[in-house]
């Protein structure tokens, strides 16, 4: 299995924390946050994985290196360096996917950066979740109080639109097939912004998104407040 970190962004709501520091490398318990992710994903025996980087991206490549001391490879795709800025989720995700060398129906895991799930097994076991035929498989969430209209329903192992019945939210965490990309996203000019969920809800008409309900610890990281309460261990 290999994997891609989304770590581009911002920050915005993390202001000013994130005026001098990148949002990936705010510490959590004592480490940087990615670095959760980095060492929850070795465990599971991803050993390649592509860190997208956009604001202050110079700062994540030297904190992490090649990822060797992680017992991974790690390579970069630097949006900032290429584009100006960060190319949102899609636009990042299809930028990043020929560096991670996976084709056909090979899965790959997709993390987003600024969510905290330090017990999240990306063992075989979580791997094989995703089925035959689908684009992909998410992990969902019961809504935080600041989402409290979640991303998407669930029904029979497959996520569908959240048509005004029970509701769900996304934690970031998911796996994803090459073709999720080089089909849905075939239109999309290479180094063009675009946002993800488009693409989620194309899948979802198609009823070829998985989804499955986590409930090991999660946390979106989205303001100091969220970010001092998870470190002071009442988040």
């Amino acid at each position: 299995m290999k994997a891609i970190i989304l770590a581009a962004g911002r920050g915005e709501r993390m202001r000013p924390l994130t005026d001098h520091t990148p949002k990936p490398l705010l510490r959590v318990r004592g480490k940087p946050l990615i670095e959760w992710h980095l060492e929850g994903l070795a465990r599971g025996g991803v050993r390649e994985v592509v860190v997208n980087t956009a604001w202050l991206e110079e700062q994540i490549v030297a904190s992490l290196g090649d990822g060797q001391r992680f017992g991974m490879a790690i390579r970069y795709s630097l949006e900032g360096r290429d584009h100006g800025g960060a190319l949102e989720t899609a636009g990042g995700l299809k930028k990043a996917l020929p560096l991670l060398g996976v084709s056909g129906d090979q899965p790959f895991w997709y993390v987003a950066a600024d969510v905290f799930a330090p017990a999240f097994d990306f063992g075989p076991a979580a791997a094989s979740a995703i089925q035959a035929g689908q684009l992909g498989h998410l992990w969902m969430v019961p809504n935080p109080p600041q989402h409290p209209g979640g991303d998407f329903g669930l029904a029979d192992g497959l996520a569908t639109a959240a048509d005004g019945g029970p509701s769900f939210t996304w934690s970031g965490i998911g796996l994803f097939r090459p073709t999720f990309v080089t089909e849905l996203m075939a239109e999309l000019p290479l180094g063009e912004k675009a946002r993800l969920r488009p693409y989620l809800d194309a899948s979802i008409a198609q009823r070829r998104l998985g989804a499955r309900r986590w409930e090991g610890g999660w946390a979106d990281v989205g303001t100091p407040e969220r970010l001092r309460a998870l470190d002071e261990g009442t988040g």
